[in-house]
């Protein structure tokens, strides 16, 4: 049976957007971060992250350093009581890259839904049955566009303009906006139990 999954971008709704990440000392999380992911995996998520890294394309972190900085975060995360997560996933293009050879049109750089497409395929994952959570615009999309219920965090970046991509994107409304991270598992919860939004901590 394929499983379900919270797709979750990473800076905005794990950690605070401080603009490019580059150092583990600037990662804070957000508020209510372990407990959220706490209450969608009890639920049966999986939990995935899939991000833009343009401090690759930049030539400001390399691909390893990335890596790091993921396995930073999750270790932060675990000491704060939460859990593990699935798996990460990141793009490292961008269509101004200063490494050339990522400089190119892909399909992984959201708003294209490349990195949910191939993390579903690797994870045996129901796309219809799956929630994408992020801050910008391009979150929105590709989770739409991957076929998932898409959640906006209104926490400072879904003001921003939308990012460069090839060919711009047509912003698109998502299917429910929210505050915080733990008001978005909220709603995931309700939507699971077949239900209007719960509180975290009425799911089992």
């Amino acid at each position: 049976m394929s499983r379900r999954a919270v797709f979750l971008d990473r800076d905005g709704v794990l950690v605070h957007d401080v603009g490019p990440l580059t150092s583990s000392a600037d990662i804070v999380l957000t508020p209510g971060v372990a407990r959220a992911l706490n209450e969608l995996q009890r639920a049966g998520f999986r939990l995935i992250v899939v991000s833009n890294q343009t401090v690759v394309a930049r030539g400001l972190l390399d691909e390893s350093a990335v890596i790091e900085l993921e396995r930073q975060i999750e270790a932060r995360i675990v000491a704060e009581g939460g859990p593990a997560l699935d798996a990460f996933y990141f793009c490292p293009h961008h269509p101004r890259a200063t490494r050339a050879e990522l400089r190119t049109d892909c399909t992984c750089r959201k708003p294209a839904p490349g990195l949910l497409l191939r993390a579903a395929a690797e994870h045996d994952i129901a796309l219809a049955d799956s929630f994408m959570i992020g801050d910008r615009a391009s979150d929105v999309v590709a989770g739409l566009r991957a076929g998932c219920t898409s959640i906006q965090l209104t926490t400072g970046a879904h003001l921003a303009p939308p990012i460069e991509v090839t060919g711009g994107f047509e912003a698109r409304g998502a299917d429910h906006v929210a505050g915080s991270l733990a008001d978005a598992a909220a709603f995931v919860l309700g939507r699971a139990g077949g239900g209007g939004p719960l509180p975290l901590g009425a799911a089992s």
